[in-house]
């Protein structure tokens, strides 16, 4: 696959903005490894090989075991999955797939998240699933590989 903006300086700079998201983010209080769990999964479902190489990367750096990175995908049936990490996977997984159908995000699946997270860490979950899904668009759009390091 050949990235179709070969000079990162050709392009809007994002990366003024990209630290002030990610404060955000992470000033939500929720635990590092549940969100790098929430944005592999996401880049998982988007297809995004640069998202989802830097975030099984992150998720490591961040304690969460390899035996449940290879699992990730089939959350629903492994026990390794705590009740919280399901929580905010599934919020993560609606969120991705609105189009999947109406109102995708169902109140269940709020009060469901609510029941493990506060409101500034679900707002810290609402975000970093829409970042990631943005990066996860430039970079599938761009043909961005796996490997590449923004920073």
């Amino acid at each position: 696959m050949t990235p179709r903006i070969q000079n990162k300086d050709s392009q809007p700079d994002i990366n003024a903005a990209v630290p002030i998201i990610y404060k955000a983010v992470n000033s939500g209080g929720v635990p590092p490894q549940t969100m790098e769990l929430v944005h592999l999964r996401v880049s998982q479902i988007n297809g995004c090989a640069a998202c989802a190489d830097t975030g099984a990367e992150n998720a490591v750096k961040a304690g969460v075991a390899v035996e449940k990175l290879h699992t990730l995908a089939t959350w629903h049936e492994d026990p390794r999955f705590d009740d919280a990490e399901r929580a905010a996977l599934r919020l993560a997984e609606t969120m991705t797939r609105l189009a999947d159908r109406t109102g995708a995000v169902t109140d269940e699946i709020w009060a469901e998240a609510a029941k493990h997270y506060d409101e500034r860490q679900l707002g810290a979950l609402v975000l970093l699933v829409s970042v990631t899904n943005f990066f996860n668009r430039i970079n599938t759009t761009l043909r961005v590989p796996a490997g590449t390091r923004w920073a």
